[in-house]
């Protein structure tokens, strides 16, 4: 197997999974990917969704791990849990 580009996968994280899950303004949820780590980050208004999110990003061919950096600003108070600790295995 070989590494796959990391716009590669951010492209694909944002097609398959972010406009499905969390569709309004491309603004609101970020995707940004690092040696196949991808880090989501923004608001998101629905916080329920963070372990499907977590879910389908990890199925993206070439993804390692995932990350949340969420905006606590509109969102509630409270631990993130995307399972499995929050890392791709």
């Amino acid at each position: 197997m070989f590494p796959r580009d990391d716009e590669d996968i951010a492209e694909q994280v944002r097609r398959e999974v972010t406009a499905y899950l969390f569709p309004g303004p491309a603004s609101d949820i970020r995707v940004d990917v690092h040696d196949g780590v991808v880090h989501l980050g923004g608001r998101m208004r629905d916080r329920s969704l963070v372990p499907v999110a977590a879910r389908l990003v990890r199925a993206v061919e070439g993804v390692v791990d995932v990350r949340f950096e969420l905006d606590p600003t509109r969102a509630p108070t409270g631990p993130i849990d995307p399972g499995e600790g929050g890392r791709a295995g």
